[in-house]
């Protein structure tokens, strides 16, 4: 029972999406229209590159390189400074949820080896904000930044500045509050330095590098997986058991109900009437109720309006636990090494994100 409670809980996005796939395949039967809803470039790019982010953590590539970093900065203000924006500019590289699941136990281990407990709640939730926030300037920073920018054929400079001005808030509101509520109080912190593999880690940057190229559509994105796949199938195996497969799934149970949901007229004229009232708003509040992936997935069948569509899933990722799937990631690996302080953590939580939601939205509606 308890393997299937944690299961339930870690894929609980995944499972919502099943039973709304399952749910409206039966108002909308299964047949050749299907295949039409699944964005394959998304599903591809986001597996290849999750793919050799696996095996990059395998070797410890970014922990070793974020700990040399932390280790240089000798009070608590800077090094938790320091690791939000090895959180924010890995989100950038990673994914948000990649990002975190990568830094959050760096922050936990240089704030338990340094005796500065009393700063992991803060720390963890601008930790959970950089990800967020962090990944919304790149197209392949946040799993809806890849599918927007792939379903609207999005240029990439036209992408990029959509998200510059909310991308340069963030890194301000970011800096203050950790100015403001982290006091410059002395740090000793004693790392292990750790040696990589450098043919390896070589190897699997190129990997990296490659994976990106097909996502900016320089070359097809299928030669992701003529290149990648069997490259890291003699290389690490063990980096494909670590892909979140949930995310995958995720997408592809979504792709399958917003399809459906778009065929049901009742509810496209709804939709549509809403957006049109004003996307930005709508899209903002949606990620609150159903979390920012599927927000993108569903609200793109009925607007093509994609600049406040991708500024509303990007900001909409504040706010509620879940609004995106990094906030549950984040709540879950804090409650684990804090057990019994999942309702203050929470309250924490809400003044943060909300306050950061209301500005950037704000923000967002001068620009739009």
């Amino acid at each position: 029972m308890k393997r299937i409670a944690y299961f339930v809980r870690t894929n609980a996005v995944m499972l919502i999406a099943l039973t709304l796939a399952a749910v409206t395949s039966f108002i909308v039967p299964p047949d050749e229209k299907y295949i039409d809803y699944f964005d394959f470039k998304t599903l591809t790019c986001l597996f290849t590159v999750l793919l050799v982010v696996c095996a990059l953590k395998n070797v410890r590539f970014f922990y070793t390189v974020a700990e040399k970093i932390v280790k240089h900065f000798k009070n608590a203000r800077l090094a938790v400074c320091a690791l939000v924006y090895i959180t924010f500019i890995g989100s950038m590289l990673l994914a948000n949820d990649m990002a975190l699941l990568t830094f959050l136990p760096l922050g936990y281990f240089v704030l338990i080896s340094a005796k500065m407990e009393k700063y992991m709640c803060v720390t963890f939730i601008l930790q959970n904000i950089a990800a967020n926030l962090g990944g919304m300037l790149t197209p392949f920073g946040n799993p809806q930044n890849l599918y927007i920018y792939s379903h609207f054929n999005i240029p990439t400079g036209e992408f990029m500045m959509i998200m510059l001005f909310p991308f340069l808030l963030a890194i301000a509101m970011i800096t203050a509050c950790c100015i403001i509520f982290i006091k410059p109080e002395p740090l000793v912190f004693s790392g292990i330095e750790r040696r990589i593999p450098r043919v390896r880690v070589s190897i699997y940057l190129l990997l990296f590098a490659f994976a990106i190229i097909c996502v900016f559509k320089i070359i097809p994105y299928w030669y992701a997986l003529i290149v990648i796949v069997p490259i890291m199938l003699i290389m690490d195996r063990n980096a494909f058991l670590k892909v979140d497969w949930g995310l995958l799934l995720t997408f592809v149970f979504f792709f399958i109900f917003a399809g459906n949901t778009s065929r049901i007229e009742p509810v496209r004229e709804v939709m549509s009437i809403l957006l049109d009232k004003s996307t930005l708003l709508f899209s903002t509040l949606s990620c609150q109720v159903i979390s920012n992936v599927p927000s993108a997935i569903l609200l793109s069948q009925f607007t093509d309006n994609y600049r406040e569509l991708l500024l509303g899933v990007n900001i909409g990722g504040c706010g509620t636990i879940i609004s995106s799937l990094a906030s549950l990631i984040t709540f879950r690996e804090y409650t684990e090494h804090n057990p019994g302080q999942g309702l203050k953590y929470l309250g924490v939580f809400s003044a943060f994100n909300f306050t950061f939601l209301l500005v950037m939205l704000g923000f967002c509606f001068l620009i739009v």
